[in-house]
């Protein structure tokens, strides 16, 4: 008889590991050795890796089953569960309920293959075509302006996707034709190789899984069953929108034989020329003669709904970061305001008039800091004003 190995050997895991770490392992290799996804001339290898590790997993995976397994090895595991016995020629959906599945017949394997795109027995044939059967998820851009985006508006989209064909009314067949049951797969749309350990459920490759054939295809769609056309759809953009938010319209996507998929509109919010954006506040800045920033001042800045006053206080530095309060964009999810910052940076003269010179002298001299006539004007103010 041949020698079994090591179960914790064979999904590449310590024997301290956790149920997570046995889960993610035998995930990962279900994605290398799985038939379907192997060139043909290695698929009985395949085979025989996928049920090893596949035998390892269903005890690994179950408390009861490896504490005996971790006391006793091999000969731990009550006899129903070893492969010489129950998976020969057995239904893969009973074992799996005897493994721990549900009425389902594989729900223990259900979260590590769900999303792999194969399935893993014939009891779960129904459920890959009905799968197949909805229509393809579509995805768009659309460019906003910083102002849509703080305002929320409606955009009405061109959206190039495929509908059922009015031709053939989706059959793909030539009208005044009818399509035929796939006579390799008798309309399962799958294979069922069995290999001893469980039957593997393949993608028939005579139909590519639709479960029929066309004699005659329809001349408009080709026998796809679906046409070309660009569908306009409005779409409400919410206030608080930024960058790279996807929102879901539902059924908008491409026609299937069972429902529609939907649609996936990704926002772009264009760079403002006044504007900087930060999370829901704004940023803009606002340039203020000397004599504002040292006696100070009312001015005009520019907000996302018109201008609005506001004050300078004297003594203001460059750099200053003043805030109006609610003039910034509205949370996504609250609708509470953000706020704009204005960052005042202060205007330093290049040419000034005699006047004007001597006025700054003056105060250089009652500042108390001599001014050195090598020095040019910028540099007496610089230090002026540090």
């Amino acid at each position: 008889m041949t020698t079994k190995r090591d179960y914790y050997e064979i999904l590449g895991v310590q024997k301290s590991a956790s149920l997570d770490e046995v889960k993610k392992a035998y995930r990962e290799l279900a994605l290398r050795f799985h038939p379907d996804r192997v060139p043909q001339d290695q698929k009985k290898a395949a085979e025989e890796k996928f049920k090893e590790m596949s035998e390892a997993y269903a005890v690994l995976s179950d408390s009861g089953k490896r504490s005996l397994y971790d006391q006793y090895g091999h000969s731990g595991i009550d006899q129903k569960y070893a492969q010489e016995d129950i998976f020969k020629g057995a239904d893969f959906s009973s074992i799996f309920r005897e493994m721990g599945g549900g009425a389902g017949g594989s729900s223990m394997f259900e979260e590590i293959f769900g999303d792999l795109g194969f399935d893993i027995s014939g009891g779960r044939q129904s459920q890959g075509r009905t799968s197949r059967r909805r229509g393809r998820d579509l995805q768009i851009a659309v460019d906003i302006s910083l102002e849509e985006a703080a305002n929320g508006v409606e955009k009405t989209i061109n959206v190039p996707r495929y509908e059922i064909c009015q031709t053939c009314s989706g059959s793909g067949a030539k009208p005044g034709t009818k399509k035929s049951t796939c006579s390799q797969c008798k309309g399962s749309g799958k294979t069922v190789v069995s290999n001893g350990f469980f039957q593997l459920a393949q993608t028939c490759s005579r139909c590519a899984g639709e479960g029929y054939t066309i004699a005659a295809a329809c001349p408009d769609c080709r026998g796809e069953g679906k046409s070309k056309v660009v569908k306009k759809i409005k779409v409400k953009i919410p206030p608080g929108v930024d960058s790279d938010a996807q929102l879901r319209v539902r059924g908008e996507g491409e026609a299937g034989q069972a429902n529609r998929g939907d649609l996936y509109v990704v926002i772009e919010v264009r760079a403002h020329q006044v504007f900087e954006r930060h999370h829901n506040d704004i940023v803009i800045t606002m340039n203020i003669s000397l004599s504002k920033a040292v006696l100070g001042a009312e001015i005009e800045v520019p907000t996302l709904d018109g201008k609005v006053s506001m004050k300078i206080p004297p003594g203001t530095q460059s750099g200053k970061i003043l805030r109006l309060k609610g003039k910034g964009i509205p949370d996504l999810h609250s609708r509470d305001l953000g706020d704009e910052l204005v960052r005042v940076i202060i205007d330093i003269p290049v040419r000034i008039t005699a006047r004007q010179r001597q006025l700054m002298e003056e105060f250089a001299q009652i500042s108390g800091e001599a001014v050195s006539d090598k020095e040019s004007f910028s540099e007496k103010i610089k230090k002026t004003f540090r």
